[in-house]
């Protein structure tokens, strides 16, 4: 989900936040200090002490007026990261109940069978006491073995013979009841399972379709929000402009000092991301989690897909995803750690249990960076990245984002986990 934007588009790094935490404190001192010298500038002559302290509270006056928007705006973005925040834990409570879905309909699919199994236990001994009886019928029942054990040929010794005989017959019709009343009972039991694993199958698809309904409606909700508070911040950001009131030399000095910053922020934001792609290529990038980190890295720039990510690489999503070839954040990191042969469930609820949690002044290359609160609910954890070194890790944000490096430190970290 969105954590920052730049003013012109909602896709990409996280330049919004760097322009408000680096552009815009610059361009403040800019403006407090070229007031200060402003008067100079005009006046070739020496000012007086009155003009150098009128100056100075001109400066303090548009100073205070630029911190009063730049708060404005903080809590415009404090308002979004909240609303980001109340969309992924639905997103993620939907993934969830698809993988409780999944798992109660192999429940019933399993019931179903042993069922069945059951059924042909029950059918296998009727057929035998069918049998039996009709040897019964055409041997004249109990009275004509009875009258043949007494009078059958062969003296004392044919008498024990056909007495073990009948001894051995009655066992057997005895033996096959037994299993018939058995095959019966286990069919009983095995047929209020399978009546207890769709009732349990009917139930997660009305919660699947709940938690759909409700991670939609906060979808558009946030479109609408993101649209609104783009036009605060377009507001704020006009205010801005028309409280700095300096002069054309100054204006020329801050773009000056725009652009160096600029070029700077760019050349370090290079060098930094080309450190972190390369950070641990010695002993600390050996095993699985690098396999991880690097198959995840990849697919830098590919669009984010609510539900979208298999094990095979990204897909079509679900609702606003279905029309995206992509990942979410879930699906995104199981595809990366399915690359090395660890298979994760494609929900945050179940990969932050999916290993050891690391601290975090321990992570390595791989491990799963989550983001939310712990609670007893899984569904409160709404948001995961896979670590690539240097404090940073590649992710997939939000709807209408890309996959993207991002740094991990933000209020909402709560933990990471090693997979495997």
């Amino acid at each position: 989900m969105p954590r920052c934007r730049t003013p012109h588009s909602r896709t990409g790094p996280p330049a919004g936040r760097w322009y408000r935490r680096v552009l815009v404190p610059l361009a403040v001192t800019a403006l407090v200090a070229g007031l200060d010298l402003a008067p100079a500038a005009a006046d070739p002559d020496t000012p007086s002490a009155r003009e150098v302290n009128e100056s100075k509270q001109k400066a303090r006056e548009r100073a205070k007026d630029v911190g009063r928007i730049q708060a404005r705006l903080a809590s415009a973005d404090e308002q979004l990261r909240q609303l980001h925040a109340r969309v992924e834990i639905l997103v993620e409570r939907y993934n969830g109940e698809r993988v409780k879905l999944q798992r109660a309909q192999e429940a019933y699919r399993a019931a179903q069978r042993r069922l069945t199994e059951a059924g042909h236990e029950v059918a296998k001994t009727r057929e035998e006491i069918g049998q039996l009886a009709a040897e019964r019928y055409r041997t004249g029942g109990e009275l004509t073995e009875m009258s043949e054990l007494v009078a059958g040929p062969g003296g004392m010794e044919g008498f024990v013979e056909r007495m073990g005989t009948v001894h051995a017959l009655s066992h057997q019709r005895t033996a096959v009841l037994d299993r018939m009343r058995s095959a019966r009972i286990v069919a009983s039991v095995l047929e209020r399972q399978a009546h207890d694993a769709m009732v349990a199958q009917r139930r997660a698809t009305e919660r699947v379709a709940e938690a759909k309904r409700a991670a939609e409606e906060a979808v558009q909700e946030q479109q609408g929000e993101i649209e609104r508070i783009d036009k605060e911040k377009s507001r704020l950001v006009a205010a801005l402009a028309e409280a700095r009131e300096t002069a054309t030399k100054l204006e020329k000095a801050r773009e000056k000092a725009l652009a160096e910053a600029r070029a700077e922020a760019a050349r370090e934001q290079a060098k930094q991301s080309a450190s972190d792609l390369t950070y641990g290529s010695g002993g600390a990038s050996a095993g699985k989690g690098a396999v991880a980190a690097n198959a995840a890295l990849r697919w830098l720039g590919t669009p984010y897909s609510w539900g979208g990510g298999t094990a095979s690489g990204p897909s079509y999503g679900i609702a606003h995803g279905a029309n995206i070839h992509g990942f979410d954040c879930s699906g995104l990191t199981l595809y990366a750690w399915a690359q090395a042969g660890v298979y994760l469930d494609h929900w945050t609820g179940t990969q932050w249990t999916s290993g050891p949690h690391v601290p975090l002044n321990r992570l390595r290359r791989g491990d799963l960076v989550f983001f939310g609160s712990i609670t007893s609910n899984p569904g409160d954890i709404h948001h995961v990245g896979l670590y690539i070194g240097g404090g940073r890790m590649v992710e997939a944000p939000y709807t209408g984002s890309v996959v993207r490096i991002s740094s991990i430190w933000r209020s909402d970290l709560v933990g990471a986990t090693r997979p495997g």
